[in-house]
């Protein structure tokens, strides 16, 4: 299996979607272990692969993601007082989600997006699509990257 496959197999079983072609996928290795560490497609960085074997994806990444039907069920939209914040690159609190994907679990990366569906940032879920809908305390999601922290 080569590298473009795997990372397809990967995709699919993180998200739980049918893949589209992505396009010419670039690789970055590890030169002490050989594994993948992150890929790009023209340049622009798409994922990391993570320790425990998930992907940190980019907002770059995410929006090529939207592209399938499917992948909105791993997103999580807020409120319309937290976009600011969010797009800054802080935390989600569960009180401010308006909507969650149903494949959203703990520890899964997730996109947040708004009501017309452009991604605003990105990050990993600390509670799971139930627990988020319902429980109105704490952190929802560690953002990693907000679309206004990109800039700086």
């Amino acid at each position: 299996m080569n590298s473009d496959e795997k990372i397809y197999h990967h995709l699919r079983a993180l998200f739980k979607i049918d893949i589209l072609p992505l396009g010419e996928l670039e690789f970055e290795y590890s030169r002490r272990t050989g594994r993948i560490k992150n890929f790009s497609i023209g340049g622009s960085l798409f994922a990391t692969l993570r320790t425990d074997g998930g992907l940190a994806i980019t907002i770059f990444g995410a929006r090529n993601l939207m592209k399938n039907k499917g992948f909105k069920e791993n997103c999580v939209i807020p409120n319309s007082d937290s976009l600011p914040f969010v797009c800054e690159g802080r935390s989600l609190f569960s009180k401010h989600v308006e909507w969650c994907g149903s494949n959203v679990e703990v520890g899964s990366d997730v996109a947040i997006i708004d009501t017309s569906d452009n991604v605003l940032a990105v990050g990993r879920a600390l509670l799971g699509a139930k627990v988020m809908k319902t429980y109105r305390k704490g952190v929802a999601v560690k953002v990693r990257e907000g679309i206004k922290s990109r800039l700086d």
